[in-house]
């Protein structure tokens, strides 16, 4: 597995642009995204588990059924949620003018929305585009980084990732980005990622594949608890790279299914790095469970924790914290043979082992836990169950942030 240049355009076959349509008045950055493959591709996705969903979330899951897609078209700035039939109307009109424009089936064009909850979507400004946006992925200049610009909110960095792999002697790319930042947590996370791939592979074994990685990577990702109408995670694979279709026998769909979710895991560290106004990325590691469900459940409340999260922020290293949501996770441990330590660049320091707390340094502890990545493990038994999750540090800004979100 190597790293490639190139985000969702780096596998063959793929194209991407962004264009400014003035969706939200007082911003000028761009906020309509596209990305387009030259031939027709298999597709799997998933969605929010909340009950209240978008607009694009409906008509995508409405177009996914036939596993065929050509194109995703992706505003910023209006989530398209809880607006009523009107809402329903834009959205298939905005598959419908990626349809004109390249004379594909609106049902092969899958759309997504981030933004303000309720507001109506100003489709006049996005039919006005239109032209625009097709022109934009049609010049010689790869248009993912135009693309990912067009999908952030109060993203404050771009998260994309490209790897290539071999399968059969064919080079193989996996390709992606993601927008996310707040209202982030498991089962989905709140976020929009697209993934495109020139791997050859059937539309059944595309969606296995999908709904591991994403088990294992962004419904392990949390920042403040909060669940959004818009989540939405999709894959393309064109079959471009020629290697021997991937079916549900031998190992090559393990090596994609691999290489799929290392690509997810990327964007996840990234997604959490990101948390509104985080400072820190906390990976929460449990190991010694019962198994990798019970680690999951364990790792997933340490991280959610607001208290545990404010003293990453003040680097305190308050293990109590971590022992407490660990109590109240619902999972059985015995916290006699637990053992909680803390890891960054700075060192690694144990802080709790075997029921009993250790004296520690506690300037070293703060030397450790002021790194901008850092590392909170939990050792909860002999079991082989082990998991990580990924969240943030909880800052003040987070409050400004969230207190004038709509203005």
């Amino acid at each position: 597995m190597k790293e490639v240049s190139g985000g969702v355009c780096a596998p063959r076959g793929f194209k991407a642009g962004g264009v400014w349509c003035g969706i939200k008045a007082s911003s000028r950055k761009r906020d309509l995204a596209l990305i387009y493959s030259e031939k027709r591709c298999a597709a799997a996705a998933m969605f929010t588990t909340n009950r209240v969903q978008a607009a694009s979330v409906l008509v995508s899951r409405e177009h996914l059924r036939g596993g065929k897609l050509r194109a995703i078209i992706a505003n910023s700035g209006n989530a398209n949620a809880c607006t009523g039939e009107a809402g329903l109307d834009a959205a298939r009109r905005m598959t419908e003018l990626v349809a004109d424009e390249f004379a594909i089936s609106p049902k092969e064009v899958a759309v997504a929305s981030t933004g303000v909850i309720g507001v109506p979507l100003p489709i006049a400004a996005i039919e006005h585009s239109s032209g625009a946006l097709a022109n934009s992925i049609r010049g010689d200049e790869a248009g993912h980084a135009a693309a990912l610009e067009a999908i952030m909110t109060t993203d404050t960095r771009r998260k994309e990732v490209s790897i290539e792999i071999e399968i059969g002697g064919a080079p193989v790319r996996i390709g992606g980005m993601a927008k996310g930042s707040g209202m982030i947590h498991p089962s989905m996370a709140t976020m929009l990622c697209f993934l495109t791939t020139d791997a050859a592979i059937s539309r059944e074994m595309l969606e296995v594949s999908l709904q591991s990685a994403v088990r294992r990577s962004f419904n392990r990702l949390t920042v403040d608890g909060d669940t959004s109408t818009n989540d939405t995670v999709i894959i393309m694979a064109n079959g471009e790279a020629g290697n021997p279709p991937i079916g549900p026998d031998g190992g090559n769909q393990k090596l994609f299914a691999i290489a799929l979710e290392e690509a997810c895991v990327r964007l996840t560290r990234a997604l959490a790095r990101d948390g509104e106004g985080a400072s820190k990325l906390v990976t929460v590691i449990v190991e010694g469970a019962s198994d990798e469900r019970a680690a999951e459940v364990l790792a997933k409340a340490a991280a959610s924790s607001s208290l545990v999260k404010a003293a990453c922020f003040g680097a305190d290293a308050n293990w109590g914290r971590v022992l407490c949501a660990l109590g109240y996770a619902g999972v059985g441990f015995d916290p006699d043979k637990t053992s909680v330590r803390f890891r960054s660049r700075a060192g690694e320091i144990t802080v709790y082992r075997d029921g009993l707390p250790l004296s520690f340094s506690e300037a070293d502890a703060g030397r450790i836990l002021s790194e901008e990545e850092i590392e909170i493990l939990a050792g909860v038994g002999g079991g082989p169950g082990s998991a990580a999750v990924w969240g943030c540090d909880l800052t003040y800004d987070y409050v400004k942030i969230n207190a004038d979100y709509r203005s």
